[in-house]
């Protein structure tokens, strides 16, 4: 985890010893007195702050020293700042020492003490207290205050917001929505004096104030908003982009605060509401509705405000701020990071609509042409995907109610985003994150989600160690009786759609005339017409097309040199994981018909999959470990599928290809077809299972394995010997033909080693295990007794029969050590 110079250094640090510790705060205390601090105070104090952190205990600071770090909070040196505030955060304030701040130096208060006076706070009480008075000095006059206090109130306010927002007061919110209200839409119009402090606000120093300006360069004609540009700015302008940024989590969180009030306010919401959204007449309480020369629709929509509650009148600012910002989100900006501004602004301005909406719904009526527009406007252009999401979600959210059409919108989310941008890995986290959030609506309210899985596994097929955890959690609500079988089959071709992906973007990003695009047979297959259907099919973005490629083999010669390729390995490693789910989840779904065909998938494809041996040995476990499963929930199943089965067992070539999954196929006979599993079970199919197997064992334990094949494994050779007891258990007639071939196992064995076990432990516990069914077989009714027992032998209820003597036993105790 860490290098080994870390790893000797924080050694030294748990390590040092108590007298050469206090030697060290004397030393640091002398240099802490001066008057300029260089590198040795720096370079002290970090070797301090690791002292402190090395270790699990937390220590206290001889007072000088504490009481100096506490000046070094107010040092204009930002990087002294920093580590005087991290190392006070590690340790115990002395009693009198402790960062207090009132209502004088309030004002004084930045980040990084703020951030130590949050973590020394150590009850509800004071972090209300300090909320108190962080809130008063909002309301000072800006002149009296620094230029900085106001800057750093909101962040504080807002980690208080985030980690204990019980710590504000009705009193607290009702005066914070009040200035957020202020500042979103009173900040002022005109530019600064001086020039900006960084940021994205940049430009060159200005002497005389001038109009705002919009990004486009035209002089702006409405309030002051984050999208407006600038030569300097003032504070309150600056504010206006600091309440932007945390008015979301503002109106998130207001709810959890002040739930005393939901009832009364939504009591009158709707006739406000109603009467907002028809007037438009100005007032003297809508300052910068006269400011400019140009009027927006956005500034001419709610003369009424004024008579709104706070928490309603903050909604219905941010709703016009949001309109605003959308409006200027249309106008073409001179510089690409203030394209990149617009991009974020838009994204962060619908999900605050979002957010204002579900709050009041009356509001979506007069916000759903707004952002359909918005849609209509940026749906043709991928680079506003990020964009496009939050739309989408609104359009969830609130579709139903607007009675509007959706299709278009889910066209784009499962259709051309995951189709065209599964390589961009924002947009794929931030596409499986709005799955995930929304999986219950998607599921219930949108017909294309559940068929969408072929595009949706791209994400999964292109990178798949990041986002194997949000299929861990979607892949359930893919499944359906009605999909389950071609996604069963989309899984097992996961790796070649990555290799697929990676021919698709070489392709797209290499001219073929390029030397390095040619040399690969796969990307030649890629680009020929005869084998373009094969790829269109991995590529498909709806189900229902057909289960699988008729030519997977031919596919699968073709992806052969793909096998090596780093995304196709991860994507391999992530199958397994997969198909677990998948079983997992379709035992729920599925009825007996549907589980009957899976087996035969697993039959069929355990042969057809991507020559990767690591890969194949995981995919046969998993069929192994669902087939055993599916065959204990219905036995039935085994003679449903008799036939497919019995032709799987008697082909010799699979013993030694497909060891696990043939094992259990051999096992899931032996155990389930019996009359006692299922009536229709008959003597006739007993003995046809019983002759293929016969002829399997026979042929593998009477001449040595193919050139170039390995050895039966002892597993097979033993499951068909049980198997092959248990069937003539059932069927008495088969107890002499399975008797004769134990007999000469054991005449054959004594010779020595033989052609097809080349170990001898091996040898000895097959003979062992032969010699145990013959001694059974020879009482044919114990041997099925103990081959086959009956359910109430294999999962006894002692405690429940009332034939035997335990309950009574059980009674009897408990009348004993109960008092009557």
């Amino acid at each position: 985890m860490y290098s080994h110079g870390s790893e000797s250094l924080i050694k030294q640090a748990r390590e040092i010893q108590e007298s050469e510790l206090q030697k060290f705060y004397s030393r640091l205390v002398k240099l802490l007195q001066g008057k300029e601090f260089g590198h040795e105070t720096i370079d002290s104090l970090q070797r301090l702050h690791l002292i402190l952190s090395a270790t699990k205990y937390t220590r206290t600071l001889p007072a000088e020293l504490q009481k100096r770090l506490l000046s070094l909070l107010s040092s204009p040196v930002e990087q002294l700042q920093v580590l005087s505030s991290a190392v006070l955060r590690e340790t115990l304030p002395l009693p009198g020492q402790e960062l207090n701040y009132n209502q004088d130096n309030i004002s004084q208060l930045n980040s990084y003490a703020a951030a130590l006076l949050l973590s020394q706070a150590g009850s509800r009480a004071e972090l209300s207290s300090l909320c108190t008075q962080l809130l008063r000095s909002l309301e000072s006059r800006q002149s009296e205050a620094p230029a900085h206090s106001l800057t750093h109130t909101l962040p504080i306010l807002n980690t208080v917001l985030t980690h204990s927002p019980e710590c504000l007061s009705e009193d607290h919110l009702t005066l914070l929505s009040k200035k957020l209200v202020d500042w979103l839409r009173y900040a002022s119009i005109t530019q600064g004096g001086g020039a900006s402090s960084g940021g994205f606000f940049t430009g060159p120093r200005s002497r005389q104030p001038a109009p705002i300006a919009e990004l486009d360069g035209t002089v702006s004609g409405d309030f002051f908003t984050v999208l407006c540009v600038g030569q300097g700015f003032t504070d309150d302008q600056w504010m206006n982009v600091y309440s932007f940024s945390m008015l979301r989590h503002w109106l998130l969180t207001y709810h959890s605060v002040s739930s005393g009030n939901i009832a009364a306010d939504t009591a009158n919401r709707l006739q406000l509401s109603l009467s907002l959204s028809h007037s438009h007449s100005f007032s003297n309480d809508d300052r910068s509705e006269v400011d400019g020369s140009v009027v927006s629709m956005v500034s001419a929509t709610s003369s009424s405000s004024r008579l709104l509650p706070p928490k309603e009148r903050l909604r219905e600012k941010a709703f016009q701020y949001c309109l605003r910002l959308i409006e200027q989100s249309d106008r073409k900006a001179h510089k690409r990071t203030d394209t990149e501004l617009q991009k974020a602004c838009l994204v962060e301005a619908v999900c605050i609509l979002d957010c204002v909406c579900v709050e009041d719904a009356s509001l979506v009526y007069r916000t759903f042409p707004c952002v359909k527009a918005l849609f209509g406007r940026l749906s043709s252009d991928l680079t506003f995907a990020r964009v496009l999401l939050p739309i989408a979600q609104f359009y969830l959210n609130h579709g139903e109610l607007a009675a509007v059409d959706c299709d278009g919108v889910w066209r784009l989310v499962f259709g051309r985003f995951p189709a065209e941008l599964f390589s961009d890995p924002f947009l794929a986290h931030e596409l499986l994150r709005f799955l995930r959030l929304n999986l219950d609506s998607l599921r219930l309210r949108v017909p294309q989600y559940a068929r969408s899985f072929p595009n949706l596994l791209k994400f999964l097929a292109w990178d798949s160690p990041a986002v194997v955890d949000d299929f861990v959690d979607l892949l359930p609500s893919l499944v359906t009786a009605e999909t389950a079988v071609e996604l069963l089959h989309t899984l097992l071709d996961l790796p070649c759609l990555s290799a697929t992906l990676v021919l698709q973007l070489r392709l797209t990003c290499t001219p073929i005339s390029e030397p390095c695009g040619r040399g690969l047979l796969s990307l030649d297959a890629f680009r020929s017409t005869s084998f373009r259907g094969l790829f269109l099919y991995l590529l498909r973005v709806e189900a229902g097309s057909g289960d699988t490629i008729d030519r997977l083999s031919t596919l699968h010669e073709m992806l052969a040199e793909a096998a090596d390729w780093p995304r196709v390995i991860q994507c391999a490693q992530t199958v397994p994981v997969m198909l677990h789910i998948f079983f997992n989840t379709v035992v729920a779904v599925a009825d007996q018909k549907l589980l009957a065909h899976l087996i035969l998938v697993m039959l069929e494809r355990s042969s057809l999959l991507l020559s990767l041996p690591a890969y194949i040995k995981e995919i046969h476990r998993v069929f192994s470990c669902h087939l055993l499963r599916l065959c204990k929930l219905h036995p039935s199943l085994v003679v449903d599928q008799s036939h497919e089965l019995l032709e799987f067992a008697g082909s010799t070539a699979n013993v030694y290809s497909k060891e696990e999954i043939y094992t259990h196929v051999v096992w899931v006979l032996g155990e389930y077809l019996s009359v006692s599993c299922d009536s229709r079970c008959s003597v006739r199919l007993i003995t046809s299972c019983f002759e293929a197997l016969e002829a399997v064992l026979f042929e593998i334990t009477s001449s040595a394995p193919p050139p170039g094949a390995a050895s039966p494994a002892p597993r097979v050779v033993t499951t068909l010997m049980s198997a092959l007891a248990k069937l003539a258990s059932r069927s008495h007639d088969l107890i002499p033909r399975v008797s004769l071939f134990l007999s000469k196992l054991r005449t054959v064995t004594r010779g020595g080693s033989v052609a097809w076990c080349s170990d001898e432990e091996d040898l000895v516990a097959i003979v062992t295990r032969g010699e145990e069914l013959w001694s059974l077989l020879k009482t044919p009714g114990v041997a099925q007794s103990v081959l086959t027992p009956p359910p109430h032998v294999t999962t006894p209820q002692w405690h429940r029969d009332t034939n035997v003597s335990m309950p009574l036993q059980l009674r009897t105790l408990t009348s004993l050590t109960h008092s009557q």
